[in-house]
C-alpha cells in the first residue's frame, strides 16, 4: 500500500490521485481548474442557445467548490470514455427463470463496468428449496444469486478502476428473508454489496402487536397445493395484487430482533420504509419503487437512473466563527438554480450502459440536488450540531434549495418542454408537491415541469475531500484528523492524513493551541436522536431520499439500536441504516481512521442515552 503525506490543499492531492486520470490513463488536465473547465464546456453544449453564456454560469459554480458534481461527472464529462455520467442506476426487475436471471447479471455488470452504481430488488426470485415446473429443479434462492454477482462484480472490478458497488434488497415478507439478512455476517461476505430490507407498515404493526408474519411468495403457474394458505400481495414490481402461497409464519418480534442483532455486530442490513417510499413519490401514479441506488438516496422505478451533485455549504458562510458570522442566503439561491439546469443537461449529454436505461432516465429527468459540509457550516456559524438553532436553520436552507429547484425546473420546462411522464392532475396530487408553497403548484399546474424529482443528499465522500475535506454530506464531523484511503487512479489504494476543514480554519485564526468551542463536536459526541431529528428535517424539504448512516457507540446493544430505527419510522424518514463503533472489525468505518479526537463524555447507560442532548 502507497503512503502518501502531502503538505499542499487536500484538494491538491485528491485530484491528483483521482480525478486528473482521463483517457487510456494519460494525464490530460494540469490542474482542478482544467477540470472546471472541461466539465463547463461539456455541460453547457446541451444548450441550445446562449452556449457560452451558460458555460461561463456553469464555471462560475464550480469554482471555489461551490457546487460538486458526481463523481461520475467529473471523471467523464468532456472527455471521449465511454463512462456514464449517472452515479445511480436500479437494474430491471429479476425474471425469475435461469434466462432471466442471467440476463439480469448480464445488464448489471455492463452498467458496473461503465461506472453506474447498481441496485437490485431480488424479491421476484422464488425461495431456496421451491420446485420449478419446466424443469423439475429445486430453486436455490435469491441469497445464492447474489453471491454470483459478487463473484462477477470481483472479476470486473480486476480490470476496472472504478469499484463496483451495489444494493440489495429483499421484502420483509419473502421466505429467505431470514437467510437475507444474515448474509453479511461474516466479514468477508458480498463486499461489494449493501443490504436493505424492505420493510412494510404492516411489518411494524406486527411487531408493535407481536403477531405471527406469514412469509410468502407468488404463486405465478402452480396450483394451490391441498391444504395450502394463499392471500393476495402487490408484489415487486407488479400493481396488481397477485396470488400468493404462504410458506410459513414466524413471530414478527423475532424476525425483528434477528434483524437487530445482525445489524448490530455487522452494521447491515439496513432498513427501506418500502411503504412510505411509494405513497410519498411524485410518480406514484406510474412507478411501484423495491430498490434504491447503493447509498440508498434514490429510490428509483426498474431501469430508473439519476445524476447528482452538490451544494458545499461552507462556501456561503460569511464571517465564519467571528461574532456575528451569517448566511449568504442569496448567493445560494442562485448556485442552487443555475445547479439544477446543470443537473438536467447532464440527461442529454451522458451515455447510458443500456438503451432501456436511457429511456426510463428521459422519461422522468430525475436529478439528485444535494448539500455538503452541513456541519463544518454549523461550527463556522457557531452552532452545535443537532441543537434548535441548527435544525431551524438546515430547514430554512433545505427550504431555500427546495423552492428554487423546483421553480428553475419549472422555468426551463416552459423553455425545454416537461419531462414525459408528467401527468398534471396527478402529478400535482403528489403529497411533496402538495406541501409546496402555492405559488409553485400553481405554476406546475400552468406551465409543467422538467424533472419529476429534484432533491437528494448523497453521502459525498470523495467530492467532500476534494472540496478540501469538508463535513459529508449531512453527517457531523466524522473527526477533526484522521488518516484518509482512497482508491487511486491506478486503482491502487492511497493513504493521506486528512483535517476536517472547518477545524484546520478555526486553527489556523486562533492559533494551533486554541482550545476547541463546545460547539465543535464529532460523530460520535451526538445522540441517536439529534442525529434522526437532523435527518427528518432534510427529509421534509427532499423528494427523493437522503444518505446519512446514524453512528452509535460501541457500547450500544441491539435494543438501542432498534429504538433508533422505530424512531426513524415514526420521524417520516424513507430508510435507515446504523453503525455501531467497532462493528466492523475495526475503530472506523472503511476509508478512515481516527489519529486524534477528542474523548468525548462517559455515554449515559441504557436506552435513554442514545436520545440525550
Amino acid at each position: 500500500m502507497q503512503t502518501t503525506r502531502f503538505t499542499g490543499k487536500i484538494s491538491d492531492h485528491v485530484w491528483r490521485t483521482r480525478y486528473r486520470w482521463c483517457e487510456g490513463g494519460h494525464m490530460q488536465e494540469p490542474s482542478i481548474e482544467a477540470t472546471w473547465d472541461r466539465v463547463a464546456l461539456a455541460v453547457s453544449g446541451a444548450e441550445a442557445n446562449h452556449h457560452d453564456e451558460w458555460r461561463e454560469r456553469f464555471r462560475a459554480i464550480l469554482n471555489d467548490f461551490r457546487f460538486l458534481p458526481g463523481g461520475r461527472i467529473l471523471a467523464g464529462a468532456g472527455t471521449s470514455r465511454r463512462a456514464t455520467l449517472f452515479n445511480c442506476f436500479v437494474m430491471g426487475l429479476v425474471e425469475d427463470s435461469v434466462q432471466g436471471i442471467f440476463n439480469a447479471l448480464r445488464e448489471a455488470m455492463v452498467t458496473l463496468q461503465a461506472g453506474g452504481g447498481v441496485g437490485v430488488d431480488f424479491s421476484t426470485l422464488r425461495p431456496a428449496g421451491s420446485l420449478a415446473i419446466a424443469s423439475g429443479g429445486v430453486a436455490s434462492g435469491p441469497v445464492s444469486f447474489m453471491r454470483v454477482w459478487e463473484e462477477s462484480n470481483t472479476v470486473l472490478e480486476s480490470s476496472n478502476l472504478r469499484r463496483g458497488a451495489m444494493m440489495a434488497t429483499l421484502r420483509c415478507d419473502h421466505p429467505d428473508i431470514e437467510e437475507f439478512i444474515e448474509a453479511k455476517i461474516a466479514s468477508d461476505a458480498l463486499p461489494h454489496f449493501n443490504l436493505s430490507v424492505l420493510i412494510s407498515d404492516d411489518f411494524m404493526r406486527a411487531v408493535d402487536e407481536d403477531g405471527p408474519w406469514p412469509l410468502i411468495f407468488p404463486l405465478g403457474e402452480h396450483a394451490i397445493p391441498v391444504g395450502g394458505e394463499v392471500c393476495e400481495r402487490i408484489w415487486s414490481g407488479g400493481t396488481t395484487p397477485q396470488l400468493c402461497l404462504v410458506h410459513r409464519r414466524v413471530p414478527a418480534r423475532a424476525l425483528w430482533s434477528r434483524l437487530l442483532d445482525v445489524a448490530h455486530a455487522s452494521a447491515e442490513p439496513g432498513v427501506l420504509f418500502i411503504d412510505r417510499i411509494n405513497r410519498v413519490n411524485n410518480l406514484w401514479y406510474c412507478e411501484n419503487l423495491s430498490a434504491t441506488n447503493p447509498c440508498g438516496e434514490i429510490p428509483l422505478a426498474p431501469y430508473g437512473a439519476c445524476d447528482l451533485g452538490s451544494i458545499n455549504l461552507t462556501r456561503f458562510v460569511q464571517h465564519p466563527f467571528a461574532q456575528h458570522p451569517s448566511v449568504d442566503f442569496g448567493g445560494l439561491k442562485a448556485v442552487a438554480g443555475i445547479a439544477t439546469r446543470f443537473l438536467d443537461n447532464v440527461h442529454d449529454i451522458s451515455m447510458f450502459p443500456l438503451k432501456v436505461q436511457e429511456k426510463a432516465a428521459g422519461a422522468s429527468r430525475k436529478i439528485g440536488l444535494g448539500i455538503t459540509g452541513l456541519a463544518d457550516m454549523f461550527a463556522m456559524l457557531g452552532l452545535r450540531y443537532g441543537s434548535q438553532a441548527s435544525i431551524d436553520l438546515t430547514h430554512e436552507i433545505m427550504s431555500v434549495i427546495r423552492d428554487t429547484a423546483y421553480r428553475t425546473s419549472i422555468e426551463i420546462a416552459r423553455e425545454k418542454g416537461v419531462f414525459p411522464a408528467f401527468d398534471k392532475i396527478k402529478y400535482g396530487a403528489s403529497p411533496f408537491v402538495l406541501d409546496l408553497p402555492r405559488d409553485i403548484q400553481d405554476a406546475i399546474a400552468a406551465h409543467g415541469i422538467r424533472n419529476s424529482h429534484l432533491l437528494a443528499v448523497a453521502p459525498t465522500g470523495a467530492i467532500s475531500l476534494l472540496a478540501n475535506n469538508v463535513s459529508s454530506g449531512i453527517e457531523p464531523i466524522f473527526a477533526f484528523k484522521a488518516v484518509r484511503r482512497v482508491r487511486g487512479a491506478d486503482g491502487q489504494p492511497v493513504t493521506f492524513d486528512v483535517e476536517d476543514a472547518a477545524w484546520r480554519a478555526y486553527k489556523e485564526l486562533n492559533g494551533p493551541q486554541a482550545p476547541l468551542p463546545a460547539y465543535f463536536v464529532e460523530a460520535v459526541e451526538v445522540s441517536a436522536e439529534d442525529q434522526l431529528r437532523m435527518m427528518a428535517t432534510v427529509q421534509s424539504c427532499v423528494d427523493n431520499a437522503i444518505s446519512k448512516t446514524v453512528r452509535l457507540r460501541q457500547s450500544a446493544n441491539a435494543q438501542e439500536l432498534g429504538v433508533v430505527l422505530r424512531r426513524a419510522w415514526e420521524l417520516g424518514l424513507k430508510g435507515c441504516a446504523v453503525y455501531r463503533e467497532g462493528s466492523r472489525g475495526g475503530d472506523s468505518v472503511v476509508g478512515h481512521r481516527w489519529v486524534e479526537r477528542r474523548q468525548p463524555a462517559d455515554a449515559p447507560a441504557g436506552v435513554a442515552g442514545l436520545f440525550d442532548k
